[in-house]
């Protein structure tokens, strides 16, 4: 198989809009598949999933060729599905593809939240070394309580 530049998939690529919540993978799958061989089909889950939604509404049908996305939205654009109407358009390139919808990279990995969260490891060691820094400690210091610490004497 040949492997497709980022570009030319996003050209076989479309995005379906206006899904009713009883719209599955599979139902766009089947929706789709008489304009062309499909790659594959992506419906987005809702950020916070709740009970009643199953996805965002939208979703993804990738297929194998390019005009045949063209030929989907042409034909399906506007059409119903499930008893809504659905928009279907070319899909648009992430603003970013390391964030956000779709991404394949775990939040903790993106530059953004490392930012926010993580302290650098250099960091870390200049505040142990400071805490030991704290004059000398004495080496008698926390063995007073001990002989209280003791099993008690019946």
């Amino acid at each position: 198989m040949s492997n497709l530049s980022d570009t030319s998939r996003l050209k076989a690529t479309i995005f379906v809009g206006g899904l009713d919540q009883a719209v599955t993978q599979q139902t766009l799958f089947h929706a789709f598949l008489p304009f062309g061989d499909i790659v594959e089909v992506n419906l987005p889950k809702p950020d916070l999933p709740s009970a009643t939604e199953q996805h965002r509404g939208f979703g993804y049908v990738e297929f194998e060729a390019a005009s045949d996305a063209t030929d989907a939205i042409d034909n399906m654009d506007r059409s119903e599905l499930y008893g809504s109407v659905i928009k279907v358009a070319p899909a648009k390139p992430q603003k970013n593809a390391n964030e956000g919808l779709g991404s394949k990279t775990a939040i903790w990995e993106q530059e953004g939240w490392l930012a926010k969260h993580a302290v650098s490891e250099e960091d870390k060691q200049a505040t142990e070394e400071v805490q030991e820094s704290n004059g000398p400690m004495d080496p008698m210091q926390g063995l007073e309580g001990l002989d209280e610490a003791g099993p008690k004497q019946a």
